[in-house]
């Protein structure tokens, strides 16, 4: 496969240790041109990172004075605080699904 790469070297007195080592060469730079190609199809799938910040996470729970678990992407609310720390997120996924 063409890949437009050239590598020369002329350190070694004799030519085929000159063309071990030029082949050496194009080898590291193919090994590197494919993992950039790599790198970007990988941060291409990836897509924009959210930033995982405070103020930017994605459902408050309140346990104290009060019980409440807000979503912040719905604005979906629950008084039901042990129902969801007990993995009962249908109204979540649901609220979830009718923005889309």
């Amino acid at each position: 496969m063409p890949t437009g790469l050239v590598t020369t070297s002329q350190a070694e007195r004799s030519q085929g240790s000159n063309k071990d080592k030029a082949l050496k060469m194009l080898y590291a730079k193919i090994q590197q041109r494919l993992e950039q190609e790599h790198k970007k199809t990988v941060d291409e799938l990836k897509g924009a990172a959210v930033s995982i910040e405070w103020g930017h996470q994605i459902r408050s729970y309140v346990l104290n004075p009060y019980k409440m678990v807000k979503d912040h992407r719905t604005g979906y609310e629950t008084t039901q605080a042990e129902d969801v720390l007990a993995g009962n997120l249908k109204d979540f996924i649901e609220a979830e699904l009718k923005l889309v």
